[in-house]
């Protein structure tokens, strides 16, 4: 079973479940605590799905292809719920960006046991939409957007996930190298720190060391991202062709 203190983090801080409570030690007995540093991957079983609950720190999801290439799918930050695939079309690898604890579980099994909590389905459902969600603006990003609208993109999402460190507003401090960032939309690390540097320039952002950025004007920055605007979105899809001409 998992450490007791961060299983019941999990328990409480996304499913509402009081520890002691009979769901609460069947889905104990499927819990694995695990521990990585920065660079350290974790173990996940290559036949079946891993349901993983990152109850601190941050880690990057990456599908391995042949010969070595590799695309950084996704980031996760403490709180956050996601599933691991198991071996198919690519490999899923779980990497730490920094010292990280991880509650893992057996897919299947957890749904199998959760299935009677609709408050747990539930919210598991509602992750699931908004990886889904994520997933499908990622595609939007690498298939249609520029250099500087994938990044602009990149730090509102940041933005949206990650607590101002020391309460400094409109502050983020990014876990991720740029290379990984570049990895993850489809970027030279070169680029990245090129457009970083033109936000700068044009007073939208400011760095700070590494990894620390100030989010000056979150207005301007969604400008930069090429996001489409709340009143164009239903009119600006024009109506597709016909697959086929009535006969």
């Amino acid at each position: 079973m998992a450490n007791p203190g961060s299983y019941n983090l999990f328990l409480r801080a996304t499913f509402g479940i009081e520890p002691g409570s009979e769901l609460a030690r069947s889905l104990g007995e499927l819990a694995t605590q695990v521990q990585v540093t920065r660079g350290q991957t974790v173990e996940t079983d290559p036949d079946a799905a891993t349901l993983v609950f990152l109850t601190e720190g941050a880690t990057k999801l990456s599908a391995l292809a042949s010969r070595g290439r590799h695309q950084i799918v996704a980031f996760h930050f403490g709180g956050d719920i996601f599933s691991v695939p198991p071996v198919g079309l690519h490999r899923h690898v779980v990497t730490g960006l920094c010292e990280s604890a991880l509650t893992v579980f057996p897919a299947a099994a957890f749904y199998a046991r959760a299935a009677a909590s609709p408050r747990v389905m539930r919210t598991l459902l509602e992750r699931t939409q908004t990886a889904l969600f994520r997933c499908r603006d990622k595609a939007v990003n690498l298939g249609r957007k520029t250099a500087r609208e994938r990044l602009a993109g990149f730090l509102l999402g940041m933005a949206e996930r990650l607590e101002c460190p020391d309460g400094e507003p409109g502050c983020i401090d990014l876990p991720m190298t740029r290379r990984d960032i570049g990895e993850s939309i489809g970027l030279t690390i070169e680029t990245v720190s090129r457009q970083l540097t033109d936000l700068k320039e044009d007073g939208i952002i400011d760095t700070r060391g590494r990894s620390c950025i100030i989010l000056h004007d979150l207005a301007r920055l969604a400008e930069q991202a090429g996001n489409v605007e709340p009143r164009q979105a239903v009119t600006a899809i024009q109506p597709a062709e016909p697959a086929f001409a009535p006969s």
